[in-house]
C-alpha cells in the first residue's frame, strides 16, 4: 500500500509538472511581457537576453523574433476595454502610432494565421492608409466591406491583431510603456 502510495504521487506530481510545462510553452510567449492597454509586447523574445519561456515558445512554434534594434511585435487578442476581439464584429483601431521608420498591422485567426478572404486584404503597412488631418489611424476591422481604412475579418468568431513597429525608439527599462502611445481598440457594432 506504502508503494501505491508513493507512485501515485510521483505520478500525479509528473503529471503536474509536464501539464504546466505544455501550457507554459503553448499559451505564452514568455515572461519579458510588456502591456500598452489592449496591446501585449515581449521585447527581448528575439535577443540573448529572451528567458526560457520565450525560447521554447520559439523554438516549438519556428516563428522568427524580431531582434529588439530591428523592431517590436504587439499582440491584442482584446479590445481597450478587455473584451475578446470577436471578428464577427466591427472592430475600430484609432489613434496615432509610435515613431517607427515602418510598421505593419495584420488580423489573424486566434492560432496566428492569416484569414482567408475575397479581398485579399490582411493588414496595412505604413505607406498604405489614409491618415486623418492631424495624422491619426483609423482602421475597421469587419466581415462587411467598410470605406476607408477597412480589413476583412472573414468572420471569425476568434481574432487577433499583430502590430510590429520597425526601428522604433523605445525604452524598456521600466517595462511598463504608456498605453496612449499605442492605438485604442474598440469594438463598436456586433450582430
Amino acid at each position: 500500500m506504502r508503494a501505491f502510495s508513493l507512485v501515485a504521487t510521483f505520478a500525479i506530481a509528473a503529471g503536474l509538472g509536464l501539464g504546466a510545462t505544455w501550457l507554459a510553452v503553448t499559451k505564452s510567449r514568455g515572461m519579458d511581457l510588456v502591456r500598452a492597454g489592449a496591446w501585449e509586447g515581449w521585447p527581448r523574445s528575439g535577443t540573448t537576453q529572451a528567458d526560457p519561456y520565450a525560447r521554447a515558445f520559439v523554438a516549438r512554434s519556428g516563428e522568427l523574433p524580431l531582434e529588439l534594434a530591428d523592431g517590436l511585435l504587439f499582440l491584442a487578442r482584446q479590445d481597450s476595454a478587455g473584451k475578446g476581439l470577436d471578428g464577427r464584429c466591427d472592430i475600430r483601431i484609432s489613434g496615432r502610432l509610435p515613431q517607427a521608420r515602418l510598421w505593419t498591422l495584420t488580423v489573424m485567426d486566434g492560432k496566428g494565421a492569416l484569414i482567408d478572404n475575397g479581398a485579399e486584404r490582411h493588414g496595412f503597412t505604413s505607406a498604405e492608409p489614409v491618415y486623418s488631418t492631424a495624422g491619426d489611424l483609423d482602421i475597421v476591422l469587419s466581415p462587411r466591406a467598410h470605406s476607408g481604412n477597412w480589413v476583412p475579418t472573414g468572420a471569425r468568431h476568434d481574432v487577433q491583431v499583430a502590430l510590429r513597429l520597425y526601428d522604433a525608439p523605445f525604452s524598456f527599462a521600466s517595462g511598463v510603456v504608456d498605453a496612449a502611445i499605442l492605438p485604442t481598440i474598440t469594438t463598436e457594432a456586433c450582430p
